[in-house]
């Protein structure tokens, strides 16, 4: 793989790792390092949006798996660690600090007196409604700087390459199916 036609902070630093390891190919650091670098002033551009409502990566990635549940918006505690990044350890922090805001409520399931679920409040749907317009709106602006082709042919990379990586049977039973 040849560096970037500019070069950039990971270029120098490949050029460094040429000079110090020139028995190693480091042509790797030109993929991996470059999305590292991406994926963190990403992180920072959306948690920013998230900011602006008061809500952590957390709290955003909890009540918009709430959200995107059917009415009433609600799911178990193993439902929401497997919808989000968080395990059920986890969460009873993330929901007993929007319990407190008025976001979610904790109740029993209406087909199933023995099970618990969290459920968003009015409140909370009006504000995950008003943080993802805004979530969206952004991610938009941070995509709009690729040519649509560029940012369609990232796009099905990034898939066949998250099959690979993932332990994530739907992503890698359509990636296989995709490939035959």
């Amino acid at each position: 793989m040849a560096s970037s036609p500019l070069p950039d902070h990971v270029s120098r630093i490949q050029d460094e790792w040429r000079r110090a390891r020139p028995d190693l190919d480091t042509s790797p650091l030109g993929i991996i390092g470059r999305l590292h670098r991406i994926a963190l002033a990403l992180t920072d551009e959306i948690t920013e949006v998230y900011a602006r409502f008061d809500l952590s990566e957390a709290e955003f990635d909890l009540l918009a798996a709430l959200r995107r549940a059917d009415p009433p918006h609600e799911r178990s505690a193993g439902e929401l660690a497997a919808h989000t990044m968080v395990t059920t350890g986890g969460l009873t922090k993330r929901v007993d600090r929007l319990v407190e805001r008025g976001l979610v409520q904790r109740s029993t399931a209406a087909d199933d007196a023995r099970r618990r679920v969290v459920g968003l409040t009015p409140a909370g749907v009006r504000l995950i409604d008003r943080a993802f317009t805004a979530h969206i709106a952004n991610e938009h602006r941070l995509i709009d700087t690729l040519p649509d082709a560029d940012a369609a042919a990232l796009e099905r990379i990034l898939i066949r390459w998250s099959a690979t990586l993932a332990d994530d049977p739907v992503t890698s039973a359509g990636q296989a199916a995709s490939s035959r």
